[in-house]
Order: structure tokens, then sequence, then C-alpha cells
């Protein structure tokens, strides 16, 4: 399980990321790369992770489910994910 306060920095950043997107597309159309400058760097999309949504974790996320590569190894022994199965060859 991931830290408290990473989790809750990842919402931060996104809650900015959320409030600024409109205003950064206008910049971008506008070419006014100083004013885009001045915005919070937290602002970017760039600087958002993908997290596990069972444990938060940041590495190894597989986007199409949303979880962690651990995670989807255990769900999918467990047979929760339909259409997955574990191969042998």
């Amino acid at each position: 399980m991931a830290r408290k306060s990473l989790l809750a920095r990842e919402a931060k950043r996104q809650k900015m990321v959320d409030k600024y997107k409109k205003i950064r597309q206008e910049l971008k159309e506008s070419g006014n790369y100083d004013a885009l400058q001045a915005l919070p760097k937290n602002a970017n999309p760039i600087r958002l992770h993908n997290r596990c949504l069972m444990t938060g974790r940041a590495r190894g996320v597989y986007r199409k489910f949303g979880v962690s590569r651990l995670v989807f190894r255990e769900m999918a022994l467990r047979g929760e994910i339909p259409g997955i199965k574990k191969s042998s060859w």
C-alpha cells in the first residue's frame, strides 16, 4: 500500500490539472508561452502518474485494468478478471 501522503499529493495534482486545463489550452493556441510558464508546475498533466486502484502503486500499472502487475496476477489467478487465464505451453 502506498503512503497516504503520496496518494493525497497525486489527488492534489489531478485537481490542479483539471482546474488549469482550459487556461493551458487557450495559452498554447495563442502562442503565449511566457504566460504558460507562469502557471504552476503541477498544472501540467505530464506530472501525473498512473496509480493502482487497489494499492496505490505507481509502477507496473496496466492502463486497461487500472491495477498493478502484482494485483493483476492475483486477480487473474482467482478468476476475477473475465477472459484472462494463466497460460501454459
